[in-house]
């Protein structure tokens, strides 16, 4: 081992005095010249300048059209909607102690939104709403919802079956729905549901395509004591694909993990919610606006029920902080609580980071 290091060593330096004799012969060809001639000495040595600085203008466009590589950081590379939010090119390089490791997840807004048909007696197939007092809610409400992820520092390079990259997340998700405009009772929150998550994403380093797979764990929540309680857990999959840095799809599948019949206070949410659902999103290159579609679906031809949600925003003069945003539902499972109930909605205000 010493040997080989020995003669490496010894390369290295054959390399370099090399180099440095090339350079010497340079300058001393223009040293060598008359010295009576100033003119000509001057005009050898600012070609030699002229030559140094035309080969680092093309070692330097060489770095701007290079190819991102894994964990190092390149010139004049635009990063694409999907490789960002999950650092799927492993550029995002995070210290522990940093707060920039937590990150948007899902969109983070403040509505007020307006429904066609209030749920006043919410149920389910263990809990009879006619034993329940109807609320004295309104219509219109004010709805919000923050969500957040961290990178918990757990993450690998490899390859294999596809698979480049490999990181685990954590992530939490709140949304409310907020009686504010009931002054006669106390503006009271109709519903708040907790939804914490684990996610492991595998990346596959495609340009386009299908660019990561998401494997997670989901609880979600509304807190609540039985009669308004309501709660499950899943497992998913999903899959992410880009194409022209604008159009982004999600597609995932869950496995609902079934309770105890006693304490199960929605059995039959698949009925409404089915077994996955799909989200397209959309935004130009200029990010002057953005769209998202989500759907679900328990594609039952007989008693077929689903779910239709559409945001659309765009930048408002608050900086590039906030964006103007519309909402619009249709369908059952606007929230947990009326997961069994069908409604339209429509919400206008603010986004405040994209998801």
């Amino acid at each position: 081992m010493r040997s080989i290091c020995a003669v490496c060593s010894v390369i290295i330096c054959l390399v370099l005095a090399q180099l440095a004799h090339a350079d010497a012969d340079s300058s001393s060809s223009c040293a060598q010249k008359d010295p009576k001639d100033d003119v000509g000495r001057l005009e050898c040595y600012d070609q030699m300048a002229a030559s140094a600085a035309q080969k680092n203008e093309v070692l330097h466009k060489e770095n701007e059209t290079s190819i991102p590589l894994l964990g190092v950081q390149t010139i004049g590379y635009e990063r694409s909607y999907l490789t960002k939010v999950w650092n799927l090119d492993d550029l995002t390089n995070w210290d522990a102690s940093q707060l920039n490791r937590i990150q948007p997840y899902r969109q983070t807004y403040l509505l007020v939104n307006t429904t066609s048909n209030p749920n006043r007696q919410p149920g389910s197939p263990t809990i009879d709403n006619n034993t329940l007092t109807p609320f004295d809610i309104d219509a219109q409400e004010a709805k919000f919802q923050f969500s957040l992820k961290a990178d918990i520092g757990i993450q690998r390079h490899f390859d294999f079956l596809g698979i480049k990259t490999f990181r685990l997340w954590a992530a939490y998700t709140q949304q409310s729905n907020w009686q504010a405009f009931n002054l006669r009772n106390s503006s009271p929150f109709r519903e708040t549901l907790y939804e914490p998550e684990l996610i492991a994403t595998l990346g596959t380093g495609n340009a386009s395509g299908l660019k990561l797979i998401n494997i997670g764990g989901v609880h979600q929540s509304n807190g609540r004591s039985l009669p308004e309680s309501r709660s499950w857990n899943r497992i998913y999959v999903l899959g992410g694909w880009e194409w022209n840095d604008t159009t982004s799809i999600f597609l995932r599948r869950w496995q609902r993990i079934k309770e105890p019949v006693l304490t199960d206070d929605i059995p039959d949410i698949s009925d409404y919610f089915g077994l996955g659902d799909l989200l397209i999103r959309w935004e130009p290159k200029d990010k002057t606006q953005s769209v998202a579609i989500l759907l679900r679906n328990n594609l039952n031809v007989v008693d077929n029920r689903g779910y239709f949600q559409i945001d659309w925003a765009t930048p408002v003069n608050l900086g590039h902080v906030a964006r103007l945003h519309i909402q619009m539902t249709s369908g059952y499972g606007e929230s947990l609580i009326d997961y069994n109930h069908r409604q339209n909605t429509i919400g206008v205000g603010v986004s405040f980071r994209e998801w």
